[in-house]
């Protein structure tokens, strides 16, 4: 008997671990064969993929993101292969599977709950060609019936679960790779699935290192850790940073769902001392409206959370993301805006901001007509409206959550949002629904633009709305630009000052001992014709780095042409490194030449 487990996962860098455990779990009987999609592909071609494998089974792994694509790749091929017998499994089929299987014919199983137990005594009975009625978890059809059996037995020592990553396997090269040390949540969030599995269990920690030892020796791009709170068990969850910080991978990230009130002053502490870029904290706060928490059963403390999230920040080595949900009970848009505000208050890495699902077996799916959600029955259940806001204020925060997406959480016009916002608005919730009807006026919202265009954009609505400190606004996007893009294309509309005279003299520049010896240091001993190439000079007409350190107020010492030098790194977590060479400069005679083209050129400031 052949079996094929697959799945469609949402992006090509993604990886199924749920797929990976089952061929761990029943290696013992047969072995599995493993292929992974996108539902970016075309059905045509996953289809014929798993026609030409041949197989008597497949078993897909299925999710909101994946089902309706799934359920096409599943139609087609049992009219192609009417003989294979398809499976199905996950959270997307394990609440209405009966509905499913009388809807679908062409489904000839399905197994709800956690999977491994019960798909092994499926594949047992399979292989036995007994009677399905003492596999349970399993949902089948008999006679033209479909027959539900009682759920199956969770896995109680998870180390009895092999571990997925024991074979090399290619396919993960470049990949994020997901990882879980434990299961379960201590906690009772009304959206979220974990609520309805009561207790965490834990993998021990000679497995845990085990399994991490492989990855960073196979040198994976991210391992993702899917534990709903990752940091339940503080003792536990140190030992397997202090693992990871010991080994000490280049160029690897190892992503946490945290939750930030746990995290105390021990443990800010340890993480003080991480390697920057190795670790990524997501962290829930999803409304700072106290009524929405209780409504759905969140367990945090906003305060202890803003608390710790600056303090880690402060830290300078770990992102954070912080995730919001927009159309929660009893939050409203002005409500919405408070929460947004008071996360940008804290000045994270990436702001998610997400919609709220009502998926199948949480509790406010069970609530809906308390809560007035109006939401469309179909993957990914997301909410429309509800009694406390409307679809078009939802619409207007679909608009703010792209706007967030493209000028926030890509950090590529980091300096320039925050003093636009600091200097122009009330909040930064006011620029984005400023900059939303602007964006919305000029037809930008049907479009997909390059990075050069949105530097472009975010220019013109500087310019139509005529800020006061346009010359700093330029000067603050030069910055950006420059920090975030190793390019010499450098945009036409950014007023730049001699740069034939700085290009002139670069190498002369980077000749300079003192230089060298106090700032470049770790490149001292590579050629100037390849330090060039890592690095780019730029003048600018005031003190940059002076005015972001002094939260941009503009002060008359700062008001002084500077010289940055942007050395472009290689780790993906640090795209550039910027030192003020400016007293260097001032040494050859460069300066000089530049003071007197600013005093000849147009006034500045």
């Amino acid at each position: 008997m052949k079996v094929l487990l697959t799945t469609l996962n949402s992006k090509f860098i993604h990886s199924s671990l749920s797929i990976r455990y089952l061929k761990s779990y029943c290696k013992d009987l047969l072995n599995i064969e493993l292929m992974e999609f996108t539902i970016n592909q075309n059905i045509d071609y996953i289809l014929g993929e798993i026609y030409k494998a041949n197989p008597d089974i497949v078993g897909f792994s299925t999710y909101i993101w994946n089902r309706e694509e799934t359920l096409k790749v599943c139609e087609a091929l049992k009219i192609v292969a009417p003989n294979i017998k398809i499976l199905l499994g996950g959270p997307e089929v394990s609440f209405d599977s009966i509905e499913l299987m009388k809807k679908y014919p062409f489904i000839d199983f399905i197994i709800a709950g956690e999977g491994e137990i019960p798909f092994k005594e499926f594949l047992k009975t399979t292989v036995g060609d007994e009677g399905y009625s003492k596999v349970n978890g399993l949902i089948y059809r008999q006679d033209g019936n479909i027959f539900k059996n009682p759920l199956g037995k969770m896995v109680k020592n998870l180390d009895d679960i092999p571990s997925p990553y024991l074979e090399e396997d290619l396919t993960l090269e470049n990949k994020i790779v997901y990882y879980e040390s434990s299961r379960g949540c201590p906690f009772n969030c009304q959206f979220c699935l974990s609520s309805t599995i009561k207790g965490v269990r834990y993998f021990s920690l000679s497995r845990v290192k085990e399994d991490l030892e492989r990855l960073i020796d196979r040198r994976v791009m991210q391992v993702k850790f899917v534990d709903r709170t990752f940091n339940a068990n503080k003792k536990f969850a140190m030992e397997i940073m202090q693992f990871i910080m010991d080994k000490d991978p280049d160029n690897m990230n190892f992503h946490f769902e945290v939750t930030a009130h746990l995290v105390d002053d021990e443990m800010l502490e340890f993480i003080k001392k991480a390697k920057p870029g190795l670790f990524q904290f997501e962290i829930g706060v999803q409304s700072t409206n106290e009524k929405t928490i209780e409504a759905v059963g969140r367990t945090t403390n906003f305060e202890k959370l803003r608390e710790v999230t600056k303090k880690i920040k402060s830290f300078g080595n770990i992102h954070q993301h912080l995730d919001l949900i927009a159309g929660l009970p009893y939050e409203g848009y002005e409500s919405f805006k408070k929460s947004f505000n008071d996360v940008y208050e804290i000045g994270p890495e990436k702001i998610q901001l997400g919609f709220l699902k009502l998926l199948k077996g949480s509790g406010l799916r069970k609530d809906k007509d308390k809560y007035g959600f109006k939401f469309i029955d179909t993957p990914p259940y997301e909410v429309l409206e509800t009694n406390y806001i409307s679809y078009g204020e939802m619409l207007k925060l679909k608009g703010i959550e792209d706007l967030v997406e493209k000028y926030y959480n890509e950090g590529y016009f980091r300096k320039t949002i925050e003093y636009i916002v600091e200097k122009e608005y009330p909040s930064a919730f006011d620029f984005f629904e400023v900059f939303l009807e602007f964006w919305v006026k000029k037809g930008y919202h049907r479009l997909n633009h390059s990075r050069l265009r949105l530097y472009e954009i975010l220019w013109e609505f500087v310019e139509e709305k005529k800020f006061e400190d346009k010359n700093i606004i330029n000067e603050l996007m030069k910055f950006d630009f420059i920090f975030n893009n190793p390019s010499p294309n450098i945009p036409k509309f950014l007023k730049r000052v001699d740069v034939k005279s700085i290009e002139k003299k670069k190498h002369e520049i980077l000749k300079d001992g003192r230089l060298l010896n106090n700032v470049l240091y770790h490149l001292k001993d590579i050629p100037t014709k390849k330090i060039i190439r890592k690095v780019h000079i730029e003048v600018f007409e005031i003190d940059v780095l002076k005015l972001i350190e002094n939260n941009y107020n503009l002060k008359e010492k700062l008001i002084r042409p500077s010289y940055l030098l942007f050395e472009y790194t290689s780790n993906s977590q640090q795209r550039c490194k910027v030192y003020d060479v400016t007293k260097y400069i001032e040494r050859s005679g460069l300066n000089e030449y530049i003071r007197r083209s600013y005093l000849c050129s147009e006034k500045h400031l």
